[in-house]
């Protein structure tokens, strides 16, 4: 799907954009007591079958026999019948499982955003030029992937620049829950008027955990997806993509940054 978007590269750019579609997938399981959600896969709509099929084999909860039935007035449903629904029922995690965390979230669609509350507004614009530094900021202090390559970063920095904490974990949504652990110990949650930024893609995960800590902003440094887009747009977070090379993508949020020299037809 396109989206219009802003680019930032020392003046302000406006266009459309393609960005990855991203939506939850429930499996409903159904036994004697009524329907039970088994799991949520944040994913890519497309071959939802399978996507459901491997997902039983990863688990460990693939039954001898089974009936799997899209929902008819929702894709984002389907729905388990099987004998072993015992079994099963007993087994899930009843969780939610992402595209990148595995398991990472609250059990149902309908309680996705259950904990969400939306951040207070910044006090005074945010200047691009801070949020255009951070990729440098961070990999800074992130000396695990420096030595191995092979982790993500996280870290909380002030509207002045300031970084306050970063954490490091080869789960992107591990090192931002500890960024929030660590804020919640010293008991500053919600975290108003700082920025998250992240190694990796900014999906509904990282979006839902920023909102969930009261974060008023996401940078990224990889592409943002559809739900993350429509999270932070629901709950008034400034959602900024591709930042690197003094340069990033603003999802939503423009109203929050200050503007310099525009680009294109609209202003922000």
């Amino acid at each position: 799907m396109r989206l219009p978007v802003w680019r930032y590269g020392g003046g302000w750019h406006g266009h459309d954009d393609a960005v990855a579609i991203e939506e939850p997938l429930e499996l409903r399981l159904h036994t004697p007591d009524g329907p039970l959600p088994l799991g949520v896969l944040m994913r890519t709509p497309g071959d939802d079958h399978d996507l459901l099929l491997g997902w039983l084999v990863s688990e460990g909860l693939m039954p001898q026999a089974l009936t799997l039935a899209a929902d008819p007035e929702n894709a984002n449903v389907w729905h388990l019948s099987t004998p072993e629904h015992a079994r099963l029922a007993a087994g899930a995690r009843l969780s939610v499982s992402s595209s990148a965390c595995g398991v990472c979230g609250s059990g149902s669609v309908e309680r996705l955003l259950a904990r969400a509350i939306p951040p207070e507004p910044f006090p005074v614009p945010i200047d691009p030029a801070v949020l255009a530094d951070l990729p440098r900021r961070l990999m800074t202090v992130q000396p695990t992937f420096a030595a191995t390559g092979g982790v993500h970063g996280a870290a909380l920095v002030t509207l002045a620049g300031d970084l306050l904490v970063a954490r490091e974990d080869v789960g992107r949504h591990n090192a931002v829950d500890k960024v929030v652990g660590w804020a919640h110990r010293r008991g500053v949650l919600p975290l108003s008027g700082q920025v998250l930024v992240v190694s990796s893609r900014a999906g509904f995960e990282i979006v839902q955990k920023a909102v969930t800590a009261g974060i008023g902003a996401v940078v990224s440094v990889g592409a943002a997806t559809s739900l993350a887009v429509d999270t932070a747009a629901a709950f008034g977070v400034v959602l900024c993509g591709f930042a690197r090379d003094g340069r990033f993508t603003v999802y939503t949020g423009a109203g929050s940054l200050a503007t310099l020299a525009i680009v294109g037809d609209h202003p922000l």
